[in-house]
């Protein structure tokens, strides 16, 4: 069951030049500021920034949709088709993430927690 996409990653070069950039346009503070992550929330939505995200494979940004089950999900989106990018790994806070290609070039993240 999907509750939405909730989350946009942005893979980053210069995190302190992009956290600068971000904060102007989203107009709030990071509420998590890591030499590895810096996210913003802005309501519901988090836009986080990765400066590893370009060493994982990542071209552009990814949306990551927010599921209850993400074992679950990862083999019903295999079935249907999709490759996996990067598998479920526990990012912190209790949150697994996991990454799919759509066999289209385009990414598609999973994320519970």
């Amino acid at each position: 069951m999907h509750h939405g996409m909730r989350t946009i990653v942005y893979p980053v070069k210069d995190l302190t030049r992009a956290k600068a950039l971000y904060r102007a346009l989203l107009g709030v503070e990071p509420n998590m500021d890591e030499a590895y992550y810096v996210g913003f929330r802005v309501g519901e939505q988090e836009i986080g920034l990765d400066p590893r995200g370009h060493a994982q494979g990542m071209s552009g940004p990814v949306g990551y949709w927010q599921v209850e089950d993400i074992e679950r999900e990862l083999e019903r989106l295999v079935a249907a088709g999709a490759q996996v990018q990067q598998p479920i790994k526990n990012v912190g806070g209790g949150r697994l993430v996991a990454v799919l290609g759509d066999g289209e070039g385009n990414a598609i993240g999973l994320v519970r927690g």
